[in-house]
């Protein structure tokens, strides 16, 4: 019914554990187990950047988180209203919450197909899906510490009469990876609530925050008795991978916030008059003087030679040359007063 899941988690196993196997074995147990742990990171590798446009939202959403509180004060008695207005709210913040959760639920169906997968490797089988009978055989021969990965502790003791192993070897094997893997998840759940802005906290944020710190951990703890080793190591591998990349991508989100404000900060301190100077005033527009009118001229003033273009006068009488010689009005002008002719 979901071969559509199984047959894509087998193969990428399948792969993983040809590689190394050729390293390591094929009927080796660390080939089996890396083939496992690689399988969780080459789908959270695929799922990596919906998983960093999930805490870019998450982060966005605590940014207005006040005004998400005044819509749930002011529509309490009015859940649709409610509803409405908060969808209105994330659309013009460019959030949405299905984003959010979008990386936890493709995590689902993985989980759902590598344990069945893996609880598939049976003796006597003779395929498991991408697997041939080879790779069966060679699942069920890997020995770890004594075990073997499709063993889990509450497991019938008929099945482990064919595993040759008993209860006891498989408890030592499992408990440590089950307190690991429960550690790993408190640790995770932890990190993301301290990265959460305080003034977003509401009743259902608080409720929240305690199932994961202290719910979900538990629940990997019980549910490592009914889990077999191998899906064990799934859920310690994917967990570290969480616990990584939280620490990797909120690292990269601050720096891209501080140089953001460091930004912002230089083109503030460049727009502000320096310590002493004056603000600067609008320049005013040069006034453009009015043309004069042609019509009217300047009359001339001063001596004859004050205007370049003046000619000199001419004298009464007159040279027979038409040239005028220096001193000769002022020699007639005496001889006229005193009655002596020139000679």
């Amino acid at each position: 019914m979901l071969d559509f899941i199984y047959y894509p988690v087998s193969f990428i196993m399948w792969c993983w554990h040809w590689v190394f196997g050729h390293v390591f074995g094929e009927s080796s147990a660390i080939a089996w187990a890396l083939s496992i742990v690689f399988l969780v990171f080459t789908l959270r590798a695929i799922m990596f950047k919906p998983t960093v446009k999930q805490v870019r939202s998450m982060r966005k959403m605590q940014e207005f988180a006040p005004e998400i509180k005044k819509l749930q004060k002011k529509y309490a008695n009015d859940r649709q209203k409610q509803a409405q207005e908060m969808q209105k709210l994330q659309a013009e913040h460019g959030v949405s919450p299905l984003g959010g959760c979008l990386p936890m639920l493709l995590q689902i169906p993985v989980f759902i197909g590598l344990f069945h997968v893996l609880r598939e490797f049976k003796p006597g089988k003779t395929e498991n899906y991408f697997f041939s009978e080879r790779g069966v055989a060679s699942y069920i021969d890997a020995d770890l510490f004594g075990a073997r990965l499709s063993n889990w502790i509450t497991q019938p003791a008929e099945e482990l009469a064919k595993f040759h192993v008993d209860r006891i070897t498989i408890a030592l094997v499992a408990i440590p990876l089950m307190l690991l893997a429960s550690a790993l998840t408190h640790l995770t759940a932890r990190h993301s609530v301290s990265r959460q802005n305080p003034d977003a906290a509401t009743t259902q944020t608080a409720m929240m925050n305690k199932l994961t710190l202290y719910v979900f951990p538990l629940g990997v703890l019980i549910g490592g008795f009914f889990f077999p080793i191998g899906l064990i190591m799934y859920w310690l591998s994917n967990n570290g991978w969480t616990l990584w990349q939280q620490r990797f991508v909120y690292k990269k989100i601050d720096a891209e916030e501080a140089a953001k404000k460091v930004v912002a900060q230089e083109k503030r301190a460049a727009a502000a008059p320096k310590p002493g100077q004056k603000p600067t005033q609008p320049k005013k527009r040069p006034v453009t003087a009015k043309p004069e009118d042609a019509s009217t001229e300047p009359e001339p003033s001063g001596t004859p030679e004050a205007t370049p273009e003046a000619k000199p006068a001419q004298p009464a009488g007159g040279d027979k040359g038409g040239t005028q010689i220096p001193g000769l009005i002022s020699d007639r002008s005496r001889s006229k007063k005193s009655g002596r002719k020139n000679r």
